[in-house]
């Protein structure tokens, strides 16, 4: 096991000099690649409902797509292992490209959903390798500073994403906002062809894969999801309680199994790899609140698609700053912003759910300000903790599953998102968003999500005193 407290602090410059540099950008360029695609999405899907329909469906271009980056996720150790570190990078980024196409031509919902399926098994390989490889290519006293720069490539998102989805949307071009990843997987494939050998050191074998247990994950998350569309609330409430109860029999099969998903001690409160993996996926479902903001803003508030989009993107923002701001912590400072964290996210999201469904303010600025603040404060809350959680999943793992350990933060992670996505959809489809729909049914829908998700990170609140320092 390795103590990440122990090793010596290390500087920013050493990850960017020599070959650092350019694997640095390379493992960051594929989270940011993911990252991006998901804000551009997130930006111009309200346009791309209005041309195309499907507004049931809203929440299924999150949840499809995130169960298909859990399924690529869970399958990338393996590629890691059988293929090595450069062909299973071009690999995924070949077929990244290929569902932009298809979501750029999509004449329909169905197809669309199909792309952004395509899309999200590739986008999870991708995010997968950039911090399964950080083990790999790193010295581990670089592991912090690593994280965080892959982590704070959600905040560049921030920056590309939303330009990009809510330019091509005001001008009634979302299509062209899929075309334009194009260059850039061509770019970082350029990159990853000359820094790459076949076979890394430090890359441990795989074994089989835990095709039972992703099954059932991806069961899981799918009931919920078809739960959602139903509009009787025993057909909504009996989704979910078959979506739970697959998930505890993933538990139950995973934690037995000879092939595992996750590594030991991973669905057990009593070991801190649980209590760690419950408090991600807590703070991860309070994000997942974003892939609504853009709806809400621009039909309670009137927003154009570029300002909400940018408006969403400061959760991801939060997050970044969060992130860097606190790589450099110290293991008690560490300790303490994991207990602070959750508090943070619990109360901005319950702050949402009071002013997002305000449709009016005295002053329209200072509605505003108001929820740019409490979305920023939500990624903020999360980044704070972030990097050290991460960096304390790889120094409780045990000995011969550091492969598995670094490719299931990415499928816990995944996971859930996708759940949470699916949630929010029945959620907000039980509250009112398609009926009776409209503004009253989108100020429903948003009381409802962000109340409601500020009990998931109050939850992580009760968790944080349970990891060790």
């Amino acid at each position: 096991m390795t103590s990440i407290a122990a090793a010596p602090q290390a500087s920013w410059s050493e990850l960017f000099q020599g070959r650092n540099g350019l694997r640095s950008v390379a493992l960051a360029g594929g989270v940011a690649l993911h990252a991006v695609n998901i804000y551009i999405v997130t930006t111009i899907l309200p346009t791309v409902i209005q041309e195309i329909g499907g507004l049931a469906y809203y929440a299924w271009n999150t949840t499809l797509f995130v169960v298909a980056s859990i399924v690529g996720s869970a399958v990338s150790a393996r590629l890691i292992a059988t293929l090595g570190p450069r062909l299973t990078y071009l690999l995924a980024l070949a077929v990244f490209s290929l569902g932009a196409v298809v979501c750029a031509l999509a004449p329909s919902m169905p197809i669309m959903l199909a792309g952004r399926t395509v899309q999200g098994a590739s986008g999870g390989v991708l995010f997968a390798l950039s911090y399964a490889l950080i083990r790999v290519v790193f010295d581990s006293r670089l592991w912090p500073r690593a994280m965080a720069l892959v982590s704070g490539m959600w905040g560049l998102a921030t920056l590309g994403g939303p330009a990009i989805g809510g330019i091509f949307a005001q001008s009634g071009q979302w299509r062209l906002a899929f075309w334009v990843m194009l260059p850039a997987a061509l770019l970082l494939a350029c990159i990853v062809a000359t820094q790459f050998r076949g076979k890394e050191a430090g890359v441990t074998a795989a074994g089989r894969l835990p095709i039972v247990s992703i099954t059932l994950l991806v069961l899981s998350v799918l009931a919920i999801s078809v739960a959602s569309l139903a509009h009787s609330l025993a057909w909504n409430v009996g989704g979910i309680a078959i979506g739970l109860g697959i998930a505890g029999l993933i538990a139950r099969i995973d934690s037995r199994s000879g092939s595992r998903m996750l590594p030991s001690g991973a669905y057990s409160l009593s070991a801190q790899l649980g209590v760690i993996y419950a408090i991600m996926s807590l703070l991860v479902a309070g994000l997942t609140t974003e892939i609504f903001v853009p709806y809400f803003l621009q039909v309670i508030h009137g927003l154009t698609p570029l300002a909400a989009g940018y408006m969403t993107a400061a959760m991801a923002g939060g997050w970044t700053l969060a992130s860097l701001y606190s790589a450099a912590s110290d293991d008690t400072r560490a300790y303490r912003l994991i207990r602070i964290s959750p508090i943070v996210v619990a109360i901005a999201l319950a702050i949402l759910a009071v002013t997002i469904p305000i449709a009016t303010w005295q002053s329209k600025v200072i509605g505003i300000v108001v929820y740019c603040i409490a979305l920023t404060c939500v990624g903020f809350g999360i980044g704070l903790s972030w990097p050290h959680l991460l960096t304390r999943v790889f120094a409780v793992a045990a000995p011969g599953e550091e492969t598995l350990a670094s490719a299931s933060i990415t499928t816990v992670q995944l996971y859930a998102t996708a759940l949470s996505a699916a949630l929010a959809g029945v959620i907000v489809n039980g509250a009112g968003l398609t009926n009776p729909g409209g503004v009253a049914g989108a100020q429903g829908a948003a009381l409802a999500l962000f109340a409601a998700f500020a009990i998931a990170s109050a939850l992580a609140v009760l968790l944080s005193a349970r990891v060790r320092r």
